[in-house]
């Protein structure tokens, strides 16, 4: 009959996440399937010798930060990015998340390392880009720019939130007259939401007709005011086009980073707020709920 620790290790080798657990000096002493699979190292080459540089990304962490005390309960562990490399020597980017473990009076005893490929990172929500280099150019230095505050955030770094912005005029001025006066409208947009911009603050196109504004306002209700300011300043931009002037209006939808969720589900949050606002019929900003979609139904 197959023992207990059997049991729990034949249950942790058929999980799809890769699990490491570490016990003194940060020595690996279980590897599941999935961690070899992810980063082609077998459980056998790491048993319990010192980490490989190439997994220190990975797997250096053995005391993270806000280690909770002990009796206090169980803590959930925060995602974030890593970039590792594969024993053939590609890079293997991650999201890992760090539990701590305990024996029953309380006594830290090891850390349990779960990670996944995040491939789904490179799918970010963001808008359309047509063949545009230059949006897709921004939005690539935004997401660089976002990986790096949300993985500084989960260790206790500043938080910050994302205002995503649509102009309400601009699917219909592309229609009526031309991807030509859509640009210049954007451009002077983009100009007039600058001047608003607070220190370390970051805008840029993300998507064909879309801004996205990287905060760092402390709460969703300064977020929001921020974001009023912002949507004040883009009506102010004086577009004309062959004479007509033409009103100019922006949908925000404004969220707040979360310790309990991903990169992807604050994007999410925020694409859903802003679509509320459009829908609504635009010039209005909605702040997202804490943990959960505001879609329009």
């Amino acid at each position: 009959m197959m023992d207990r620790s059997e049991f729990l290790e034949a249950a942790l080798d058929n999980l799809p996440e890769g699990i490491a657990l570490l016990g003194e000096e940060c020595r690996v002493v279980f590897w599941n399937k999935a961690a070899e699979a992810v980063t082609g190292h077998a459980a056998m080459d790491l048993m319990g010798r010192p980490v490989p540089e190439t997994l220190k990304p990975l797997l250096d962490r053995c005391a993270p930060p806000g280690d909770p005390e002990p009796n206090s309960g169980p803590q959930p562990g925060h995602g974030f990015l890593v970039h590792a490399r594969h024993k053939l020597g590609h890079e293997v980017p991650a999201m890992v998340r760090i539990l701590v473990l305990r024996d029953g009076m309380g006594g830290r005893i090891g850390t349990a390392v779960l990670f996944h490929p995040a491939e789904c990172l490179d799918a970010l929500p963001r808008g359309e880009t047509g063949e545009d280099q230059g949006v897709e150019t921004s939005q690539t230095d935004l997401k660089n720019r976002l990986e790096a505050l949300f993985e500084d955030f989960t260790h206790g770094e500043l938080p910050f939130g994302v205002l995503w912005i649509t102009v309400d005029q601009a699917h219909e001025l592309r229609k009526t007259h031309g991807a030509g006066a859509c640009e210049t409208m954007l451009e002077k947009v983009e100009r007039a939401l600058a001047q608003g911009l607070r220190p370390a603050e970051n805008l840029g196109r993300w998507g064909k007709d879309e801004f996205l504004v990287i905060s760092h306002e402390r709460t969703p209700a300064m977020l929001a005011v921020h974001a009023q300011v912002l949507a004040g300043l883009a009506r102010t931009a004086d577009f004309r086009w062959w004479g007509d002037r033409v009103s100019l209006t922006v949908s925000i939808g404004a969220a707040q980073a979360e310790q309990t969720g991903t990169l992807a589900d604050l994007l999410e949050r925020a694409k859903a707020a802003m679509l509320s606002s459009f829908h609504a019929g635009g010039n209005q900003i909605t702040s997202a709920p804490e943990g959960r979609s505001c879609l329009p139904s």
